[in-house]
C-alpha cells in the first residue's frame, strides 16, 4: 500500500451516516486519507448528495443497464484503479459483490457489520440479535473475502442490549458506535497499528490448515 494518506473509495447505498462519519474524520484531520471516490448504486441516495456537498466524486450506475454483476464491477474496477485507491470501504453497500471486485481488492476491502460477528451474519443482525435474546451485541469491521460477513474480523466493540430495547431503539445506538469504529480502524491501518498483509497472511494460513486436514 501506498504511505499515508491513503487514497479511499467508499461504497454505499443508502443515507450514508457511515460515509458522513468518515469525510468528517478527513475533514477533521483525525483520519490521514483521502475519499477518491463515492461508489453507488442508486443515484438518487442521500449519501450521493453527502458527497456532493462535500466535494468528493461521485460515481453511480443502475444495475439494471449491465447484463450482469461482473459487467459493472469491470467499470468500477477501472475507475478504482484510474484513481489509485488503496482501500475500500464499504458503508451500506448493498450489492452482492463479485469475484472481479473482491479478488482485485482482497485485503484491501472493509465493511462495517452491526453485530459481534460470527454471530448474527447477513441482513437485519439487530433483529437477529434481539429475536434470539443475547444480551450483547455490538459492532464488528471485517476484511471482505466474498463470503456472507465472514472475512478476518479487524476490530469489535461490544453493547449491552438493554431491557426494552426495540431494533429501532437498538440501531440508534449501534449507529454512534459505528461512527466512531469505522473511522478508527482506518486509521489504524494507515498508521500500520493493523497490519492487513499479517492479516491476510493469517488468515491464508488458517484456510490451508483446514484444507489439509
Amino acid at each position: 500500500m501506498s504511505k499515508a494518506p491513503f487514497r479511499i473509495a467508499v461504497f454505499a447505498s443508502g443515507s450514508g451516516s457511515n460515509f458522513q462519519a468518515i469525510a468528517d474524520a478527513v475533514k477533521a484531520g483525525r483520519l490521514d486519507a483521502t475519499i477518491e471516490l463515492l461508489v453507488c448504486d442508486r443515484p438518487k441516495a442521500k449519501v450521493v448528495e453527502r458527497a456532493t456537498k462535500a466535494g468528493i466524486p461521485v460515481y453511480t450506475f443502475t444495475p439494471k443497464e449491465y447484463a450482469s454483476r461482473q459487467a459493472y464491477e469491470q467499470d468500477i474496477l477501472a475507475e478504482l484503479r484510474d484513481r489509485k485507491v488503496d482501500l475500500v470501504i464499504l458503508a451500506g453497500y448493498m450489492r452482492i459483490l463479485t469475484e472481479v471486485l473482491v479478488e482485485a481488492y482482497w485485503g484491501r476491502m472493509l465493511n462495517i457489520h452491526p453485530s459481534l460477528l460470527p454471530s448474527f451474519p447477513g441482513l437485519h443482525a439487530v433483529r437477529q440479535a434481539l429475536a434470539h435474546g443475547v444480551k450483547v451485541t455490538g459492532v464488528t469491521v471485517h476484511l471482505v473475502d466474498g463470503g456472507l460477513d465472514s472475512g478476518p474480523i479487524l476490530a469489535q466493540c461490544a453493547l449491552a442490549i438493554e431491557d426494552g430495547d426495540t431494533e429501532e431503539s437498538l440501531e440508534r445506538r449501534i449507529h454512534p458506535i459505528e461512527h466512531a469504529l469505522y473511522p478508527q480502524v482506518i486509521q489504524d491501518i494507515v498508521q500500520g497499528a493493523i497490519d492487513l498483509d499479517r492479516v491476510v497472511q493469517a488468515n491464508n494460513s488458517i484456510t490451508d490448515g483446514m484444507n489439509n486436514q
